[in-house]
């Protein structure tokens, strides 16, 4: 690991989540040319990844053109999360109205009878995936807090309850990741996979994203799934899969679940101040941080593996969201701790 750049296609969705980084960074203190970097990188990403205006594509290279239009759920989801911060922080009206004219195209053609969305064109279906529903809901949130808007707040009650009746398991309060055509779950072992990360995940957003409280039920029962069953003893970190009793799957950890453990550590935190979340905050960040201990400070280890060794890959550029959400959630109550 050299910290040498990496040359490969560009996905439309990291580079969505890059912006929104380097947002973070520069609300959070940094001192370079932040809000120069957003707006030229999100005048590139309206140019040239928005088919008629309302559609984003998948894939350019490495001169910005682009080399697969196709349409996946996972890159509108983040193109509206760059939108929605992006038009919050440079001051940019104009950019909300792009993502409710792009929400308008998504509620007309990819609404699903069975609730959610089509997933696009680039993974087949069956099975249906509750993950990129997650980043829906996150998009939503991010809108709403922007805008205020009543559209994101009725999709984000929209996607709650389609969590509470189809994704959330009522027997163990986990979420489980693949489904049928009617959400309901699968009949094979596929069925009962868990992902303790993405538990972790949820349960931040439903922690934070609604005042009165309405999401924090749900949010409890997916954090106690994932404490109980989804760390590793031995190194302190959330492990990738196990299954609704428990079980191991896949022991291996990579870098993002421990970012979402910190970010429902310091939720919790927040709503209960007490020393039990305190002391989850600090063992969530004390697992995140031998990622960080790597030949070239700057760059980060993916996979933690089962075995205690680490898997020698490049640092994907998609973890910079991860530790960037999961540091500014901490940030914002280091004070209390």
């Amino acid at each position: 690991m050299s910290g040498e750049f990496v040359d490969m296609p560009r996905r439309t969705m990291v580079q969505a989540r890059q912006i929104y980084s380097f947002i973070a960074a520069g609300e959070l203190g940094w001192a370079g040319p932040w809000k120069v970097l957003v707006e030229k990188a999100m005048t590139l990403l309206l140019e040239r990844g928005l088919q008629d205006g309302s559609l984003f594509v998948h894939q350019f290279d490495e001169t910005g053109n682009v080399i697969d239009p196709r349409l996946d759920l996972y890159d509108h989801a983040f193109g509206l999360f760059a939108l929605a911060h992006a038009g919050r922080a440079l001051g940019r009206p104009d950019y909300f109205a792009i993502a409710n004219k792009v929400m308008d195209r998504m509620d007309t053609e990819w609404r699903r009878p069975e609730g959610g969305f089509w997933e696009g064109q680039i993974t087949p279906c069956p099975p249906y995936r509750q993950n990129p529903h997650m980043h829906m809901f996150e998009a939503a949130y991010a809108l709403h807090e922007a805008t205020g808007g009543e559209r994101w707040q009725t999709l984000m009650r929209d996607l709650l309850s389609l969590f509470q009746s189809k994704f959330q398991n009522a027997r163990t309060g986990a979420v489980t990741e693949y489904f049928d055509i009617n959400w309901d779950a699968l009949e094979d072992s596929t069925g009962s996979i868990v992902e303790p990360g993405h538990c972790m995940e949820w349960a931040w957003l439903f922690e934070t994203a609604f005042s009165d409280l309405s999401g924090v039920p749900v949010a409890t029962k997916l954090t106690n799934f994932a404490r109980g069953y989804g760390i590793c003893p031995d190194r302190g970190v959330a492990i990738n899969e196990v299954s609704l009793d428990g079980s191991i799957i896949d022991g291996n950890a990579r870098l993002w679940p421990q970012t979402e453990r910190l970010k429902a550590a310091v939720a919790r935190y927040r709503r209960l101040k007490t020393e039990e979340e305190a002391e989850e905050v600090v063992a969530a960040y004390r697992g995140l941080v031998p990622y960080f201990q790597t030949p070239c400070p700057g760059t980060w280890y993916d996979r933690w593996m089962a075995d205690g060794s680490w898997m020698q890959q490049d640092a994907p550029a998609s973890s910079f969201y991860h530790i960037t959400c999961g540091l500014k959630e901490l940030m914002s109550c280091s004070s209390e701790l």
